[in-house]
């Protein structure tokens, strides 16, 4: 898996740069970034994102086209993974929390509303896959309590006298 706190600044700016274009050659990275460092910098650092596993190319003609390996959601889930660990002692309490700190001035009564929602959606989920594993556990018990022990007399019994189950 990809780490995120081993990119530079320039390269999580071609990364973006790339989730954006979806792909593209390193001529179309240089023109999208700002204060763009020369060409063969460009081309050096997405070099250094194919070894580190971020990105891939595949030949058009004459130029590579370079695309990210990993979609965004789970390079952007990979980073959070790790700022939670780093941060908040892998707390989702905790870095929901200082997200709120930060920004409850600027949240709307409709966003707000929506947090409260979501909160309430995953406490139903919760609350479904709690009551799912005791019905699982429950159904396990209820098979064993209905299962009559064999005794051996019972079990003997049953067999015939040249040992044949009957």
């Amino acid at each position: 898996m990809t780490k995120p706190n081993k990119l530079s600044r320039r390269e999580r700016q071609i990364m973006d740069i790339l989730y954006r274009l979806e792909e593209a050659s390193a001529k179309d990275v240089m023109a999208e970034m700002e204060d763009a460092p020369s060409y063969s910098s460009v081309r050096t650092l997405i070099g250094k994102l194919v070894e580190k596993g971020h990105v891939a190319h595949r030949e058009s003609g004459l130029k590579y086209v370079y695309y990210p390996l990993q979609t965004r959601e789970k390079a952007s889930k990979s980073a959070l993974n790790h700022l939670l660990q780093t941060f908040f002692d892998d707390s989702p309490l905790r870095a929901v929390n200082s997200l709120l700190d930060m920004s409850a001035r600027n949240l709307s009564d409709e966003e707000l509303q929506e947090l409260a929602d979501i909160i309430a959606a995953k406490k139903r989920e919760a609350k479904e896959r709690e009551a799912k594993q005791q019905d699982g556990e429950g159904a396990a018990s209820e098979v064993a309590l209905t299962e009559e022990p064999v005794s051996k007399e019972s079990a003997k019994s049953q067999q015939s006298s040249d040992g044949r189950s009957v």
